[in-house]
């Protein structure tokens, strides 16, 4: 039986809309995903957790980020990879796919 493959190369990523994001004063980029739904609400009063947390990205992540525009595909987004990070983003393919699983797992894209 074969398996299916599929070839994350082809997918655009595409941000969420529920997930702002800004550039620091250093160029790097966070993320930020509040946490407004009533059970989010409940567990912010009883444990005193704060009402959005904030994930930090490095420059590479940070590229990747800004170049996700909901039009270029995986493969387009690492050639601008390539050219902007040489071999610094090696083994280049692994590390995009495994990024962009990452952040589709997280809601933060969706890949289509």
């Amino acid at each position: 039986m074969a398996k299916n493959k599929e070839n994350y190369l082809d997918y655009i990523p595409l941000k969420s809309e529920k997930v702002d994001w800004r550039k620091r004063d250093d160029g790097l980029t966070q993320i930020i995903i509040y946490r407004d739904s009533l059970l989010d609400k409940i567990v912010r009063k009883l444990f005193f957790t704060p009402d959005k947390y904030v994930v930090d990205l490095d420059s590479l992540g940070s590229f990747v980020w800004h170049s996700i525009d909901g039009k270029k595909s995986v493969y387009e987004i690492s050639k601008l990879v390539k050219a902007e990070f040489g071999e610094d983003a090696e083994p280049l393919y692994d590390r995009l796919i495994e990024y962009m699983i990452i952040l589709k797992n997280n809601k933060f894209i969706k890949l289509t």
